[in-house]
């Protein structure tokens, strides 16, 4: 049980809303339970009563009463020293409002249930001196690698989250997938929802109460003789497990290396090809929201997706984007 914390709203919160603020504050505490609290007067802003919609500004003191918070929600995250130094080894762009990482396949982007180390919370280590913590735009999967947003302010936090919610922010992916697609290139569509029973950890598709879901796709290269292909995606719609699903269930073409999708294949052991699953975030292409200049960043393959690249005879001394469309 926590005792009563009177916060004092800082600079870079200004304008939040009340609900998705206490929601980062009691990241253990049941969304219902936080409502509650608001809707009988709990939750105070300088003194008075509050909504769930209640906008706070920077100077205002928020009043949270003491909850229990050991119910439920993500392990507790642990720190380490060489937080700051991994992050600055992962960047791969900085300039002071926009934080772009090659995040790591096996490195989780947020906490959950046994974990104990993620991106989220090693951003903590880059906290500036106005106390301001860079913070995440999107989100990866644990098991896929490649490039990651994050924001050094609210200001740029709004802005990049404006730029996602019109889709106007290019994500490529490159993914090796098996069998090769009997189509080189088209869109994808299939209406995603979570899983249940046996396949709670992933998602299906559900064109009927799912939410609507589109990727294109583009089959880079191929190799006939191991049935492989190197293919880009191109997400349009931003859902859980979106690439991998439609890949897997209306492609009918499994990511190697997804456990979940069907794509651990017995020749990745004959071959000694890395179990990691093969998909990897390469670009991003977007214009600045501050300034005149349109950012195109790519993240190079990590080396066990290299080695896999080369054994399926891939050349990589080039990584395109195959939706440019000078390459049509």
């Amino acid at each position: 049980m926590r005792d009563i914390q009177n916060i004092t709203i800082p600079d870079d919160d200004d304008g939040q809303r009340l609900d998705r603020w206490l929601k980062k504050q009691l990241p253990k505490v049941p969304f219902a339970l936080i409502q509650k609290m608001v809707r009988t007067g709990q939750v105070r802003i300088n003194g008075k009563r509050a909504k769930m919609d209640s906008r706070i500004l920077s100077g205002d003191v928020v009043r949270i009463p003491p909850v229990e918070t050991k119910i439920i929600g993500p392990s507790a995250f642990i720190a380490h020293g060489d937080d700051e130094k991994t992050l600055k080894n992962m960047t791969l762009y900085d300039d002071g409002e926009i934080l772009v990482l090659n995040k790591p396949y096996g490195l989780p982007v947020q906490g959950g249930p046994n974990i104990t180390r993620h991106i989220d919370g090693m951003l903590s280590a880059l906290i500036n001196r106005k106390g301001v913590k860079p913070r995440l735009i999107h989100r990866l999967d644990r098991d896929t690698s490649g490039l990651l947003i994050c924001a050094r302010s609210l200001k740029t936090t709004q802005a990049l989250g404006k730029l996602f919610e019109s889709r106007d922010i290019k994500k490529i992916y490159y993914a090796l997938v098996s069998p090769i697609p009997t189509e080189t290139k088209g869109t994808i569509r299939g209406a995603i929802i979570k899983g249940t029973g046996a396949r709670k950890e992933a998602v299906v598709i559900d064109n009927e109460n799912g939410k609507e879901s589109t990727t294109d796709y583009r089959v880079i290269a191929s190799n006939a003789d191991k049935n492989i292909a190197w293919v880009g995606f191109w997400p349009r719609t931003g859902r859980m497990h979106q690439i991998r699903v439609h890949t897997a269930d209306i492609l009918k073409c499994s990511i190697l290396g997804d456990e979940k999708y069907n794509g651990l294949f017995p020749f990745m052991d004959e071959w000694n090809l890395s179990h990691r699953l093969h998909l990897h975030a390469t670009h991003l292409i977007f214009r600045h929201p501050f300034e005149d200049k349109l950012l195109k960043l790519t993240a190079p393959l990590p080396d066990d997706m290299i080695k896999s690249f080369q054994f399926c005879g891939f050349d990589l001394k080039s990584l395109p984007d195959p939706f440019d469309p000078k390459m049509n």
